[in-house]
């Protein structure tokens, strides 16, 4: 039997839809989706298994003109993203014109793997202007073929599935067959963590936060979980815990009541908050934090 095995990695601007289709396609819940741009900061690996194909799918963070150290990290993990790819998924939307960022896009155009351009999010338009937006893709990307799609509503998904296992080369597996992502358990509870706070909190408090967990101790039923919240100023610090505590209560229970989901075990997290002053213009929190690119 032939067995086909590679690497399909998703790019494109921030807030079209990425997340929400990898855990489509994954068919589990291994990016946190939201509807702020920049929810993803880091290149995360999710893997598809059959009995003769792999897909290794790789989420990345929206592509933007980075004005800080951290941004800088995030664009890096996009550009590697065209680097080693089998297959690219470049994801757009209805109202995203093919101008924006046209500098990574045209290095987009210069691959010579299949490129599938997803339109997503085609449930918020009329068939009149999707048509003209898959016209208008084709022109800019002549060798891609161009794929609507709504993530939300899983229109089109197990076409796009079907295309990528047509694509892949004919390799074995590059992980375990019951492996699901290259991330540790760790990384899916800062996740999470950080999630709520990009839900429950406004303006700059999100993109100033970083989650880091001190501690990860594992039973048969019950996991005790310590993270740290990390913040830029005092005055952050302050808004992330609230009047009384009662803020950061509420993302310590949302955040432990989807742990329990995630891992299927009682949780037991206790999260505190700590400044590290411009942490995300610096180097040496770039590298503790997991943000330099392999």
């Amino acid at each position: 039997m032939t067995h086909r095995s590679g690497f399909v990695n998703i790019v494109g601007n921030p807030n079209v839809g990425k997340s929400t289709l990898m855990n489509l396609l994954v068919g589990e819940r291994i990016s946190i989706a939201t509807f702020k741009a920049q929810t993803t900061r880091h290149r995360i690996m999710g893997i598809v298994n059959t009995e003769d194909s792999q897909i290794v799918f790789s989420d990345t963070p929206g592509v933007l003109k980075p004005n800080y150290k951290l941004q800088e990290q995030m664009l890096l993990f996009s550009e590697s993203a065209l680097q080693d790819a089998d297959v690219l998924l470049y994801v757009t939307d209805t109202v995203e014109t093919p101008d924006k960022n046209a500098d990574f896009l045209a290095k987009v155009q210069k691959m010579s793997v299949p490129v599938l351009v997803l339109i997503n999010k085609i449930d918020l338009t009329d068939q009149a202007t999707l048509s003209a937006k898959v016209e208008e893709w084709g022109v800019v990307l002549p060798n891609a073929e161009v794929i609507p799609i709504s993530a939300l509503h899983k229109f089109n998904a197990d076409y796009v599935l079907r295309r990528i296992r047509e694509l892949l080369p004919e390799s074995p597996p590059f992980f375990d067959k019951d492996q699901l992502t290259d991330k540790p358990a760790r990384f899916f509870v800062s996740e999470i963590i950080r999630e709520k706070i990009l839900l429950y909190y406004t303006k700059e408090i999100p993109y100033s936060v970083e989650v880091e967990v001190e501690e990860f101790k594992e039973s048969d039923k019950l996991i005790r979980i310590s993270a740290v919240i990390y913040v830029e100023r005092d005055s952050q610090k302050g808004i992330i815990i609230g009047h009384q505590g009662v803020a950061l209560k509420r993302v310590s229970t949302e955040a432990r009541r989807d742990l329990e989901r995630f891992f299927g075990k009682k949780i037991y997290l206790s999260t505190f908050v700590k400044v590290d002053k411009d942490w995300r213009s610096s180097d040496k929190a770039m590298r503790h934090f997991g943000y330099e690119p392999e």
